[in-house]
């Protein structure tokens, strides 16, 4: 991977104020435009606001592409910066799916549909079922949002695939901003440790009009499992780092560091 600088955003997400979301994040994207910034990657659902109930998530739902889609491309284009960020896709069959969407100046350049549902997700919701890369900006990355993150198989297979960076884009409520780190801190650095990968999560923060509240967070953790930075302030924030190529081969040059090779998946996966 090339050295890149990123950023990630925990932001505040009402449901339904979708207008209002996507002018906040028009005032992020400038303030990571001004810093040099790259990627800049948004909450699971920030553009919509995170809800379960199936009225609530019909009405928030949009097709791809949709007004949503075009209003996006437009900031990308504008600020010349690719952006991830969430919507409740519903297709053309009717099914509603959690969707993260990478958006370039000029393209919508893919999208990750919600593998893995959690239970009050999962009467509402429909699974994706394929596990996408993406290459942006000389790197090559991978998106996860929220209850994905539980599934170990998942991040070792988008590190097979060639992924050197793997987003966690969140929409996680309850707890104090500290125990959603300590939470995190339980598998987002074993996400990254086992898999040699850079690791960048996010967390919707504050009221979101619809019943429930975001403890916020920020945090990016190196290829070696150790935290680069992080903020559990709770308020609305944004991170700023530097993804170095030396961090990355520092640990997979580094035969006793780099695991992925020595795997045995032919006993692990047998029928």
């Amino acid at each position: 991977m090339k050295d890149i600088r990123i950023a990630t955003v925990s932001s505040n997400s009402p449901v339904g104020k979708m207008d209002y979301n996507l002018d906040c994040m028009r005032v992020w994207i400038q303030h990571a435009k001004n810093q040099g910034v790259e990627i800049i990657c948004f909450p699971e659902m920030n553009t919509c606001g995170y809800a379960t109930n199936r009225d609530t998530v019909v009405m928030l739902s949009e097709p791809i592409p949709g007004k949503i889609t075009d209003d996006l491309l437009k900031i990308a284009g504008h600020y010349n910066i690719v952006i991830l960020a969430g919507i409740t896709e519903i297709d053309k069959e009717g099914r509603i799916f959690a969707t993260h969407l990478v958006v370039e100046p000029g393209r919508i350049a893919g999208m990750y549909r919600k593998l893995h549902l959690a239970p009050p997700e999962s009467t509402v919701l429909t699974p994706g079922n394929q596990i996408p890369l993406f290459e942006s900006c000389g790197i090559k990355f991978g998106i996860q949002l929220c209850y994905d993150a539980h599934f170990p198989e998942l991040s070792t297979n988008m590190a097979v695939g060639g992924a050197d960076l793997i987003f966690f884009p969140h929409a996680s409520p309850r707890g104090t901003p500290n125990e959603k780190y300590v939470s995190w801190m339980r598998h987002l650095t074993a996400r990254a440790f086992d898999n040699s990968v850079f690791i960048v999560a996010c967390n919707q923060s504050g009221e979101n009009k619809n019943g429930l509240f975001f403890p916020g967070i920020s945090v990016i953790i190196g290829p070696n499992g150790e935290v680069i930075c992080k903020d559990i302030s709770g308020e609305e924030n944004m991170l700023v780092a530097d993804l170095k190529n030396a961090d990355l081969l520092k640990v997979r040059e580094h035969r006793m560091r780099y695991f992925l090779p020595n795997r045995r998946p032919e006993l692990y996966y047998k029928a």
